[in-house]
């Protein structure tokens, strides 16, 4: 069943896939890739998240290693419990996608309709905005500032798989003052578009009146 509906939902957006009898794996792959080189490139396998069929999670793997081929996992591209099947899809879709958007591109959109520059960090886990926006780009952690990380945590997943933002004040040393200044969602996919816009938002009042 899981099989069937799954693969009904990602020729709806697009996304080649097949089930792999010898694996019993369900593999989606770039529409540029054929079938039968699908595992010799990247790829994601879908399943069910669950024992009881509830949720869905797809992770992307590439091959490595010679002469004997193996895979390595290199991201989650969605993961819920709960049983939204296209959406599951678009996020794979999303994740074959040339240039590849995320997350953190749509924030950083939303808070550029406020004129506010965000500041990541190296890993690619959250974006730093200094209270005072005459701050220099180097001292943005290192004065009070606004920090913004997906409930993901990572921002570089896919728009699909937004989970929530989460938002911050942080003082001089970096620490974080008191409880989440903004928080969304519950563990499930959230509209990223309307997220990063409502945080965008608050974070534009927040350094035009800063908290004292």
């Amino acid at each position: 069943m899981f099989n069937t509906t799954m693969l009904a939902a990602l020729t709806a957006a697009d996304v080649p896939a097949y089930f792999d009898e010898d694996e019993e794996l369900l593999i989606a792959h770039p529409a540029d890739v054929p079938q039968g080189k699908a595992v010799l490139g990247a790829h994601v396998v879908l399943a069910p998240r669950d024992r009881d069929g509830r949720g869905y999670y797809a992770v992307a793997w590439e091959p490595y290693g010679t002469p004997d081929l193996d895979f390595k996992g290199v991201a989650t591209v969605y993961e819920t419990p709960g049983g939204d099947v296209n959406l599951c899809a678009r996020a794979v879709a999303q994740w074959f996608t040339t240039p590849r958007p995320t997350a953190g591109a749509v924030l950083l959109a939303a808070l550029a309709e406020w004129d506010i520059t965000a500041h990541s960090d190296d890993v690619g886990m959250s974006f730093a905005i200094p209270v005072d926006l005459t701050t220099p780009a180097a001292d943005v952690r290192n004065r009070p500032h606004l920090s913004v990380a997906d409930r993901n945590p990572s921002v570089d997943h896919v728009p699909a798989a937004h989970t929530g933002w989460t938002l911050f004040l942080h003082d001089e040393n970096g620490s974080p003052i008191g409880a989440p200044l903004f928080i969304s969602g519950d563990g499930g996919p959230v509209d990223c578009a309307a997220d990063s816009a409502a945080v965008a938002e608050l974070i534009a009042d927040m350094v035009t009146y800063p908290i004292s």
